[in-house]
């Protein structure tokens, strides 16, 4: 279709359109590039625009993105709002979805990962380091001696060495110095683990530990989708300079490496920033970059901007070419009101904002101007809002300026700009200064009490719109109240930590922000927590440490009030716990509560570390103390079941698991607690329907198919139970439990090969716990194998270690010993170890699973002829110490 004819005018108005003269050369190499075909010799698909602050770049990136919209691209501009490569795919997504270009496949997978985000970090926070290995507790079950399951080194630590964070964090890889390759190796093992049990998904614990590596395959996908119908898919990154330590590597490896998929020819990027290009990252690349390096304009093209505004007076010519440097954007704010006289020219005391307001005549909108100057962004509810009440409508006009940069709907005047119109307005009038930025803080403060109505701290934590609010009200309130906004600034940054790295990047910058924004006594303090926070979380930071140096760094700062002094404590003794430094996670904790006795947060945590160190009766306490001050938080009582269960107090574990269930009927893993107790107390029958259950309110829980597997086991359902691991393997096949209760179902059914398979399996995921080789040298010794020696001599080496461990330790590695020596046999040995058992005052319930493993041993030793007799001796002792049931 023939478009129509445009007038004279029109042709000229496009030509200035956005107030855009100049820059012919750097306009004709991106047309020109544009023209030529994907996969030509002079064809290029990444550009680097750079230069000084206020010499055009964000301009000519404005103008390029018009030039290819009008050749029919498909275009996105992402600025210096993002805090990470997920959220830059999130932002192009959007863009493009609004030019019916959507990506709905990494759309609908970005949903789900967000999704998942959340519900690892809350699963953390209910079940978290009192996890036993394989699963949310010491899975039980007669003829599986599930119970035998000890914390280890391979349960719930998501961010050992810093492996949970590398695939979130590009910039951070293998070849950080600061995190050895064996501990990323054992850290990702962990991890896996870790949020197998908790998301029950092998697909869904890929996306929450390494989401660049699913994500970016997904938008690469529907990106090419877009190029196909598209002539080009032209990407701008605006302002690199402040995200590139974010973004470099990612982009290398995806624009040149092509390390997440294949990227369509005509898919360009555009980088643009102040400085070069880190030869670090680009080094090795630099030659497939089309540099547009661009300087002050030369004083023709000066020249020919103003003349373009109709300034044309000798006299204003010069004071405007002296003031504005030649640099652009200066150049058209100052021209921009087509000054015709310079009165003032001799005045010293006169700068480019000075002269630039004296020359717009409007009053109101000369106030507009520098009231809309003092927010860090501009939006018509903002402009509204502080905007004088005849110009309420300010922004239709405002945003034309030449110095506001349109991201999104949201306006921010160039630095260049703003920064001289902020020192102008502190200086004038520092009263004032301080009322505006309070009504500011106050306008944001509503919008963000708004968006909490019925929500939690942690809901609106996750409402990204709620964090803007956030932390805009704080920046004016630091710039109206100074050092006395400090404590709640800080604590709000503590917060931040415990949100997410993203979080934290954009309190460190509003802290480095609202320091060189305002002169008031606080502005040192500022930028040097800002600087040190934003060192924490940089490229060369190892990035699963950068919440313990954050910290360090808060705690460190004077102004950090009590309770957000307390909640930092509390937070890093989470990080040291995960990280399984449990010695500097007590100190952590016990430092909290001393600050803040009723922090449950804090109980909690030191109880989990405590049930870590197998110190079940001190994480009890602190559970109690939990539940006293929150009785009606579930995960509470859930973490408290836990340690009722390793203390084999199953009648209270019971009650917990009722109260949770009192408080929502549909919580899963009180239903699966419930199913795996009533299991330990031989109610297997009433265990299987609370199990499935569980696995009708979650159908995706792989850990409640694995538990109903071995109740289905015990019940002689081996089929059953073999469907019912299978499920759970398909959903967390990094789970060791569920393999070696499949390998006993084999065994039972004669199906050895597959059995000692398993075996090998849950002895490789789960290399600290004794069970599995003792129950593949059993197998072994029913195969009539000679391999089983060394496979004894493992178990031996675990429960001999276990058995003079700690106290939490030590009923289990002794009764496990005990079994052990029995299954050898070593009858002098297993005499010895039986009489420390029973010295040691074990409980009802220790006493009746030793039982049941050696019942369960006896059947086996039939089997192969052992000697009955020796073991009946044990047994009876077993049971006279027992008593009547």
């Amino acid at each position: 279709m023939a478009e129509e004819p445009v007038s004279r005018q029109e042709l000229i108005r496009r030509r200035r359109g956005g107030g855009f003269v100049g820059r012919r050369r750097e306009l004709a190499v991106f047309r020109e590039n544009l023209a030529r075909a994907p996969g030509a010799d002079t064809y290029q698909f990444l550009f680097h625009i750079h230069g000084l602050a206020g010499v055009g770049k964000s301009t000519l990136t404005r103008r390029w993105e018009e030039v290819a919209r009008e050749a029919g691209a498909a275009t996105a501009v992402v600025g210096d709002d993002v805090q990470s490569a997920v959220e830059v795919m999130e932002a192009i997504s959007g863009q493009l979805g609004r030019q019916g270009c959507a990506l709905k496949s990494f759309d609908k997978h970005l949903v789900v990962y967000r999704q998942k985000r959340h519900e690892a970090d809350a699963a953390l926070a209910v079940r978290g380091a009192g996890d036993n290995e394989g699963g949310p507790v010491a899975p039980g079950g007669p003829g599986s001696s599930a119970r035998r399951a000890e914390p280890s080194s391979s349960s719930v630590l998501v961010a050992q060495a810093g492996v949970a964070g590398l695939g979130l964090v590009p910039g951070v890889g293998a070849f950080s110095g600061a995190v050895r390759p064996e501990q990323m190796a054992a850290g990702l093992d962990r991890a896996r683990a870790t949020l197998g049990a908790l998301l029950r998904s092998h697909d869904d614990v890929r996306l929450v530990l390494s989401p660049l590596k699913v994500l970016t395959p997904r938008f690469l996908t529907d990106l090419a989708e877009v190029a196909g119908r598209r002539p080009q898919v032209v990407l701008f990154f605006d302002t690199y300079e402040r995200t590139a330590s974010l973004l470099d590597v990612w982009l290398r490896d995806m624009l040149i490496a092509e390390a997440y998929g294949t990227v369509p020819l005509n898919v360009q990027a555009v980088l643009s920033g102040q400085g070069a290009l880190n030869p670090a990252c680009w080094g090795d690349s630099l030659d497939l970059v089309t540099e547009v390096a661009l300087e002050p304009f030369a004083e023709d093209e000066a020249r020919a901007l103003l003349a373009a505004r109709a300034v044309t007076d000798e006299r204003v010519v010069q004071v405007i070419l002296r003031l504005s440097g030649r640099l652009p954007v200066l150049l058209d704010a100052l021209a921009r009101s087509r000054p015709q006289d310079v009165d003032a020219v001799g005045d010293p005391s006169d700068t480019a904002v000075d002269r630039f307001l004296k020359w717009e005549t409007d009053p109101v909108r000369r106030d507009t101007i520098l009231a809309c100057a003092l927010p860090r962004r501009v939006d018509e509810d903002i402009c509204r809002a502080i905007a004088p009440a005849s110009e309420a409508d300010g922004l239709r006009w405002l945003r034309a300026l030449p110095f506001l940069t349109d991201q999104a709907g949201q306006y921010r005047y160039h630095d260049v700009i703003r920064a001289p119109m902020l020192r102008v307005q502190r200086s004038r009038s520092p009263a004032r200064w301080c009322r505006d930025h309070a009504h500011l803080a106050s306008v944001f403060g509503a919008w963000r009490r708004d968006r909490e109505e019925g929500r939690s701290a942690d809901e609106f934590w996750d409402d990204a719109g709620w964090r803007e609010h956030r932390l805009d009200e704080t920046y004016h309130l630091l710039c109206a109240r100074g050092r006395s906004a400090l404590p709640d600034a800080l604590h709000d940054a503590v917060r931040a930590c415990g949100h997410s790295v993203e979080s934290l990047r954009r309190w460190a910058r509003l802290f480095v922000q609202a320091g060189q924004d305002t002169d008031n006594t606080a502005t040192d303090d500022l930028i040097l927590v800002g600087s040190r926070l934003l060192e924490c979380t940089g490229q060369a930071a190892p990035s699963g440490r950068s919440g313990v140096s954050a910290l360090a760094v808060l705690l460190s700062t004077p102004g950090l009030g009590t309770d957000g002094r307390a909640l930092a404590y509390a937070l890093r003794g989470r990080r040291h716990l995960l990280d399984g430094r449990y010695d500097l996670a007590i100190a952590d904790y016990d430092a909290a509560l001393a600050l803040e006795p009723n922090l449950a947060r804090a109980h909690t945590g030191r109880g989990r570390t405590h049930q870590m160190m197998r110190l079940y009766e001190q994480a009890l306490t602190d559970y109690d103390h939990a539940v006293r001050l929150d009785p009606h938080v579930p995960r509470h009582l859930i973490h408290r079941i836990s340690a009722y269960y390793n203390l084999r107090r199953y009648e209270e574990a019971l009650a917990d698991a009722d109260r949770v269930l009192g408080l929502d009927p549909h919580d899963s893993a009180a239903m699966m607690y419930r199913g795996m107790i009533r299991h330990r107390m031989h109610r297997h029958e009433q265990a299987l329907e609370d199990l499935t259950h569980a696995i009708t309110v979650d159908s995706g829980y792989a850990w409640a198919y694995a538990v109903r597997g071995d109740v289905r086991h015990t019940l002689g359902h081996d089929e059953d139970a073999l469907a019912d691991l299978d499920r759970s393997l398909t959903l967390d096949p990094h789970s060791p439990w569920p393999h070696c209760w499949r390998a006993e179902v084999y065994r039972a059914l004669g199906r050895y090969e597959e059995a000692l398979a398993d075996f090998d399996k849950a002895v490789e995921l789960g290399p600290a716990c004794g069970w599995f080789p003792y129950q593949s040298a059993l197998t072994m010794r029913l195969t009539g194998s000679r391999d089983e020696a060394d496979r004894w001599q493992r178990a031996l080496d675990i429960y001999e270690a276990q058995g003079v461990a700690g106290p939490g330790g030590t009923d289990l590695g002794r009764s496990n010993l005990l079994v052990v020596l029995c299954a050898l046999p070593d009858w002098a040995r297993a005499e010895e170890q039986l009489h420390r058992f029973l010295s040691h005052a074990p409980s009802r319930h220790q006493i009746a699973e030793a039982l049941e493993d050696l019942a369960d041993l006896a059947d086996l030793q039939r089997a192969v002829g052992g000697e009955a007799g020796r073991l009946a001796v044990v047994v009876g002792r077993l049971r006279g110490a027992l008593g009547p049931v």
